[in-house]
Order: structure tokens, then C-alpha cells, then sequence
């Protein structure tokens, strides 16, 4: 292959076409100095645009190589010089090359003409002279590859001449040289050959047929002067008579004779026709052997010359049967019922025949396969019966065609077609499309929404087949079906009479009667199902936390938690179902440093990082539960989780954040309500202290100066040891503060037989000082904070005086 080079990164070979899969087109790497291991490291690629790849790259050799067949006829038609173009390019750094690969023609195309061979008319009086077009042929190859001459032969009467349009274009002409004669050669065939210009040279032939048309220089003849016939009376309109027949030498339309019947009597006018081309004589009106028993005709031959000749037909009429029978229907019964028992008589047929003889013996018969017989009943009079039960489902109407035949010869015969209509019973039930009719509606339906149409249809007629729809009376979960759907009697068309809820019902059957119009009526019943389909119509509920107005849960979270901790865990449900009762958890406006996460699916409250000292005590979780659907609906709870390892920070924090609650919730309520509160409890703590005083006071005066021996108090379910003074078992008080700072309580707790202690007046006043010091850090109320350390002082005063009993702290 040729190579060829340019200063501009431009590269172009030149390569014949054809040739096969895998051939070289040439070395691209050596060509452009590029190194192969450069070609592989810059991942060297053909990059062909919307052209199609007609070479690959062999990055491994350097070579360029034909990856399909080039046909340059197919890429570029007549196009000359013809070639296509791509680009190599090379990576780190990106270079660019272009490549044009030239394809250069070879001659594998041979000239070829459009038409394997042409017919050419040409009159015997053409002059000399006479110029006919040929048609060129065509090569796809271009330069000496296409077509470079014509050659006619045999060459006797044409020659053969090369001509140019204005616009460029070649064609060529045969050219009449010598007279044509007819008489001496009616036919003649040349070759017409293309050759171009290869080595070695291909040609195409194509053939032409020259057909020499003849002058009109001969008179039609008759081939025979006297035709004689005979022809049968009545015979039909168009009924063959005769043919004659004239013949010229000459050819085409001077060969071509006309036919005319001349000099006809008033006998013959009107009663037959001749066809001008084929001569064929017919019957054209009635003929009848009574009135004419021959007739002659004289007959012309003319060709388009002008030239004639004459012959004489001779027709003679034979006497036939020429009347059929005549069918009248005197009686008929019309429409029959489809319950007519067998045997019925539905028609009587009178049959006459004109002629006599045999020719007037006539028998009369019906089309077979009907369900109706035949039967003569006196002479020329037919009765029509039924044989057959009748089914107007099947069969709703009948043409009977009744047949009359004589007995001449040949036998003439007439039909009658009476048409028969068969009335209807209603013998036939309403049937349903279907079986059993399965659908669904959406829950929440406008009432009076349209649900499903059964339909039924009933092969009867009329009023037999008009089907009315009704309800049957059922019950669904004990409410009657018709306050559930409705069904419209004349469309079948099913109602919805209430709107449905899928959490109380999910589905539910019924069934629909067609009931026809007849007397008495038919019927049928189907069962339609109706399936509820779910809407989400239900937000979520939260079933844990429970949140409620007056009572303040917390969740405690130690500040030594690990990543993952489990806080709590929220717990919802949706009544929904499918995709509509899908929950997920998030938190409301959580941060990128947010101390706490939840579970998308599962609701689990888990921290998120460790706890720091910068983490308040007290956080608000506000976690919003969205289910599934379109659109989804979502609740929130609010979770409040502490952050700390003590009780009472716990506790001091969350009176705060009750207090601040309370304020912002309603402040004026809450100032009214805690003057009353605190008025009513200082009224209260009042008269228990003077009350509590008094009865102390007078107690320990009956059991200081009494005289009576000592009879210590045992309390319940328990017995004396022997021991005097000594209970076999000691209680225990515990003071149990609630997280509440304005409310306490007290509590007695299970007995317990280790760990006595026995107070003396010393240690039970600093119990009483530590105590006090306990319910100034929990911040209670001054009131409660005077009952509870009145109470243990005065609990300690009747130890230190009297001391019957040994108590544990």
C-alpha cells in the first residue's frame, strides 16, 4: 500500500477494495515514529465519529489491519476518488493523529442492464431512417472500470449510434438502415453488449425482440356460405344459437373481422343477436314453435379496411317443454310457535303444470336438513309440515324452498321460497357472564359510588329476554345486605349504599338474581364478592411513652453511658394495614452533634455518642412516627430523658422543669392555684401540729406518771420470746420522698430480724439534723418539711423518756 505523510500529524494510506478480514493496511507506529510500548501506556484507541470502523488497531504490533469488508461502491457510489477518515488518539499526554484510508476501485462489477430483453414493434412500411431509444446499461465501478462501449449484432437492418444530451448524459439509438417485409421475416432478435474498460474486460448482454408489424392488404372469407341450425323454443335470453366464422391473412388489427347480421324480415327482427368479435349468434327475445318454425339470417364480415364478405344461418325451432310448473301457496301459518308438536300443518301448496302429457306430470319437494316435510295430500295439492321439534334459540327463522319438477324431457321445474318465523316461549333462564364476580373498592367510597355491573343475557326474545336485576336478602354481620350495596335493576350496575371501613370489615358476599320477563319468569342467582381495600385513613398511635398532661415522665441516661445505650424505646401502632401500617422513628430537628438517635424501624432510643460534660442534664426529645402511605400520616411524642448519676440532681432539675412547664402552660392558672394550694396546706399543716402535739403530750403523760406495771405494745402477728420488754422482731421506718418536691409519704417496710440498732438521745439528734439538712437539699415545702421533722422529734422524745421499745433507723 502506498504511504503518504504531511507535516500536520496527517497520515494516509491507500488500499484496493475487497480485501479480506485481517489484511494489513500498514505499520501506523513505525509511520508516525510512535514506540509501541507509547502506544500501549497511552492506551492507543480509533476514534471513527458516526462513521463505521472499517479498520482496528493492533496496539501489541503497531498495525493497522481491515476489520470488515470495504465495498466502495456501497461507501461512496460514484464518488471519486473515495476514502474515510478517523483518529488515533494517545493518552498522558493526549496526542491526535488523523488517518485517511483511500479506497481504491477494482473492477468487480460487469456492466448490466435493467432488463434481460425488450420487445420492439416496427411496421414493414417503417422507412429508412427510423430512430428507437435502447435502454443504457449501468456499472458501479468508476473510471475504466465502467462501461466504455456498445456493439449490436447481427447488424443486416440496424446500426447502432452513441448520442450526448446538453446536460452530459450518454444514451445510444438503433437506427433503421434496410425496409422491413413482413412475408419474409416476421420476427427478429439482437444482442446489444456493454463492455468497460478492466483487466480483464466484463460485459452485460441484453436481448431484443423486433416484431414486424403487417399492412391490411387481404379481405375477410367465410368458411363456410350456408350454416343451418336448430334451436329449441323459449329458449332463454342469451342462449347459444350458432357461431360463424371469417378469416383475414393479415395481422393485428388489419386480421381483426367484425360480425353484423343484414337485411333481417320482420320475422327474424329482434329474436337473436350476433357478437361482432366472435361471432357467436344468441337468443335475444322468447321463441315459440307455435308461431315460427324457421328462421334465416343473413350475415356480414368486415375487417377495419373496409373489405367484407357474407354467408346465410338457417335456424330451425323444435317444439320442447317449455312450460314449468307454477307454484301457488293458498294457505300458510306464519310465525309458528317453537312449541308446535310434530305434525303440524304450517302451509297447503296447489302445484299446475300448462302443458300436458307427460310434460304436465309434476312432484314437489323441500330442501333437505330442515325440520319440515312434505306430504300430497289430493292431486296437485301439498300439505307443509313440521317433523322436527322447533328451538328459536337455535334456529329463529327458516327460508323453505319448495321445488316442482314435470316429468318431461328435459324436466322443467320451479322453486318457491316462503319464509318462516318461529315465535318465542320462554323456555330459557337469564345466564351470567360470569360465574361469581370478585372486585374491589377502596375504603372511605362516596355512598352511591359505582362498584361493578354484573350482566346476564337470556337467549329468549322480546319481553322473554328482558332481564331485571334484584338483591337477594341476606345479611352481613347482621345488618340486611341492601344497607351495604344497591343494584340497579334494568343495568345490573352495583351501588355502594354506605361508605366502607376496612378495619371493621374486609370483605363480604351477596348475591344478585336476573329474573327475566316472561310468564311465568325465569331466574338465576351469582355470588359477588366485595373486597375492602385499605386506605391510609389512621395516623399512628403511641402506646408508649404515654403522654398525659399532669404527669411527667423521664428517662435517666448516666453520664457514663457507652455509644449505643438504650434510653427507651418508642412503641406505636397503626391500625392500617400493608404499606399504610409501616412505621418508621426519627427525631424532630435532631443535630449533627445530636447526643441521642432512634431507630428508623424499631423506635429504640439509643445514645449516639458519649456523654459530655457540656451535655445539659435535662433534654427534650421530641420523635415523630410516620407510617407508609400516600400521603403518610405521623404522630409525635415528646420524651424527657435526665442526664446524670444522682437522684437528687435528677430531681432538682426536672422541679425546675416541671415548674417552668406549668408556667408556660397556663401562668395565671398556676398563680391562682398555688395560693390556694399553699393557704389550704398551711391551714392544714396547722391543726395537725397542735393536733399531733396534744395527743402526744397527753400520752406521754399517762405513761410517764402511771403507777401500773409496764405492758408493752405488741404489734400483730407477733409473740413474745420470753424476754420481758423485747418484741421478737423489730420495724423499720423508712421516709421515701417522691420526685416531687411539694408531695411525700411515709412507709412501714417488711420486717427484718438483723441489723438492730439502739438509739440514744445523742445519735438520734444528729439523725434528726442530717434529716433536716436532706429535706433542705430535695427542696420540699417549709410545711412538709415541719410535719416531717416535728414527727421524728417527737418519735425521738418518747424514746429518750420512756423508751418501752428498742427501734432500727
Amino acid at each position: 500500500a502506498a504511504l503518504y505523510f504531511s507535516r500536520c500529524s496527517v497520515i494516509r494510506y491507500s488500499i484496493p477494495e475487497e480485501m479480506p478480514k485481517g489484511s494489513v493496511v500498514g505499520n501506523i507506529a513505525e509511520d508516525l515514529g510512535i514506540d509501541l510500548k507509547r502506544l500501549r501506556s497511552g492506551r492507543a484507541r480509533i476514534i471513527t465519529g458516526d462513521s463505521s470502523a472499517y479498520v482496528e488497531l493492533d496496539a501489541d504490533k503497531g498495525t493497522l489491519a481491515v476489520s470488515e469488508r470495504i465495498d466502495r461502491e456501497l461507501l461512496c457510489k460514484q464518488t471519486s476518488p473515495c476514502s474515510f477518515t478517523f483518529e488515533l488518539i494517545l493518552e498522558n499526554p493526549i496526542q491526535l493523529y488523523d488517518v485517511t484510508v483511500e479506497i481504491v476501485d477494482v473492477n468487480d462489477h460487469p456492466p448490466s442492464f435493467p432488463r434481460g430483453e425488450i420487445e420492439i414493434e416496427i411496421s414493414e412500411s417503417a422507412l429508412p431512417g427510423a430512430r428507437f431509444l435502447l435502454i443504457s446499461a449501468y456499472d458501479p465501478d468508476v473510471g475504466l472500470n465502467t462501461i466504455q462501449s456498445y456493439s449490436l449484432k447481427p447488424s443486416d437492418n440496424f446500426i447502432l449510434k452513441h448520442e450526448s444530451r446538453p446536460d452530459g448524459t450518454k444514451y445510444i439509438e438503433m437506427i433503421l438502415q434496410s425496409p422491413l417485409d413482413r412475408e419474409h421475416k416476421e420476427e427478429m432478435s439482437l444482442t446489444l453488449t456493454a463492455a468497460d474498460g478492466g483487466a480483464p474486460v466484463k460485459s452485460g448482454t441484453m436481448r431484443i425482440n423486433i416484431k414486424v408489424l403487417d399492412a391490411n392488404d387481404n379481405a375477410p372469407v367465410f368458411a363456410k356460405k350456408l350454416y343451418r341450425v336448430s334451436v329449441p323454443e323459449n329458449s332463454p335470453k342469451g342462449s347459444h344459437v350458432s357461431t360463424v366464422s371469417a378469416s383475414d391473412v393479415d395481422k393485428g388489427i388489419n386480421g381483426d373481422v367484425t360480425y353484423a347480421i343484414r337485411h333481417a324480415g320482420d320475422s327474424e327482427h329482434g329474436l337473436f343477436n350476433i357478437d361482432e368479435i366472435s361471432g357467436d349468434i344468441t337468443v335475444s327475445a322468447e321463441i315459440d314453435y307455435e308461431k315460427t318454425k324457421k328462421y334465416e339470417l343473413n350475415i356480414e364480415a368486415k375487417d377495419h379496411g373496409g373489405l367484407t364478405d357474407s354467408c346465410m344461418v338457417i335456424i330451425d325451432i323444435i317444439d320442447m317443454n317449455d312450460n314449468p310448473p307454477v307454484i301457488t301457496l293458498t294457505s300458510f301459518t306464519n310465525p309458528v310457535s317453537e312449541d308446535a308438536p310434530i305434525a303440524t300443518t304450517l302451509a297447503v301448496i296447489n302445484v299446475k303444470d300448462l302443458d300436458s302429457g307427460v310434460n304436465g306430470q309434476v312432484s314437489c319437494a323441500i330442501s333437505k336438513n330442515s325440520p319440515f316435510v312434505i306430504k300430497s295430500s289430493l292431486r296437485n295439492y301439498y300439505t307443509l309440515q313440521t317433523d322436527e321439534n322447533l328451538d328459536r334459540e337455535l334456529t329463529s327463522e327458516y327460508n323453505i324452498t319448495l321445488t316442482a319438477t314435470d316429468e318431461g324431457t328435459p324436466p322443467l321445474f320451479s322453486s318457491k321460497t316462503i319464509h318462516l318465523r318461529v315465535s318465542d316461549v320462554n323456555d330459557n333462564r337469564p345466564v351470567f357472564e360470569r360465574g361469581s364476580y370478585v372486585t374491589s373498592v377502596s375504603e372511605n367510597n362516596p355512598p352511591g359510588a359505582s362498584i361493578l355491573a354484573v350482566t346476564a343475557h337470556d337467549a329468549d326474545w322480546n319481553q322473554n329476554a328482558r332481564v331485571t336485576y334484584l338483591l337477594e336478602e341476606s345479611s352481613i354481620n347482621g345488618a340486611p345486605v341492601s344497607s351495604y350495596v344497591s343494584v340497579n335493576a334494568d343495568s345490573g350496575v352495583v351501588h355502594a349504599v354506605r361508605s366502607f371501613d376496612y378495619e371493621q370489615i374486609k370483605s363480604f358476599y351477596f348475591c344478585v338474581r336476573a329474573q327475566d320477563g316472561g310468564s311465568p319468569s325465569l331466574y338465576s342467582n351469582v355470588t359477588v364478592k366485595i373486597l375492602i381495600q385499605d386506605q391510609n385513613d389512621n395516623a399512628p398511635q403511641i402506646l408508649y411513652p404515654i403522654q398525659s398532661g399532669g404527669s411527667l415522665v423521664a428517662e435517666m441516661v448516666p453520664r457514663a453511658a457507652d455509644v449505643g445505650y438504650l434510653v427507651t424505646k418508642v412503641v406505636a401502632v397503626d391500625v392500617d394495614s400493608g404499606q399504610n401500617a409501616w412505621l418508621s422513628y426519627k427525631l424532630q430537628k435532631a443535630t449533627d452533634r445530636a447526643l441521642f438517635e432512634v431507630g428508623a424501624q424499631n423506635g429504640e432510643i439509643r445514645t449516639a455518642r458519649q456523654v459530655t460534660d457540656k451535655d445539659p442534664v435535662k433534654q427534650k426529645l421530641t420523635v415523630v412516627v410516620e407510617d407508609n402511605g400516600q400521603p403518610s400520616r405521623s404522630a409525635t411524642v415528646n420524651v424527657n430523658v435526665a442526664v446524670a448519676d444522682s437522684f437528687p440532681e435528677v430531681l432538682s432539675e426536672f422541679t425546675d422543669f416541671t415548674h417552668e412547664k406549668e408556667k408556660n402552660e397556663n401562668l395565671t392558672f398556676y398563680l391562682v392555684l398555688a395560693l390556694a394550694a399553699v393557704s389550704f396546706l398551711f391551714i392544714c399543716c396547722l391543726v395537725v401540729i397542735i393536733s399531733v402535739k396534744i395527743y402526744r403530750w397527753r400520752q406521754s403523760r399517762l405513761f410517764c406518771q402511771s403507777n401500773l406495771p409496764v405492758i408493752p405494745y405488741y404489734p400483730p402477728h407477733y409473740a413474745d420470746t420470753g424476754r420481758t420488754g423485747t418484741l421478737q422482731q423489730m420495724y423499720n421506718y423508712e421516709v421515701c420522698m417522691t420526685t416531687d418536691s411539694r408531695k411525700s409519704d411515709c412507709k412501714f417496710s417488711r420486717p427484718s430480724s438483723q441489723g438492730v440498732l439502739i438509739m440514744d438521745p445523742k445519735e438520734t439528734l444528729r439523725r434528726l439534723q442530717k434529716e433536716k439538712d436532706l429535706l433542705e437539699d430535695l427542696d420540699v415545702s417549709e410545711e412538709v418539711r415541719t410535719v416531717f421533722l416535728y414527727s421524728s422529734y417527737l418519735s425521738a422524745k418518747k424514746y429518750i423518756f420512756c423508751h418501752p421499745f428498742e427501734f432500727r433507723v
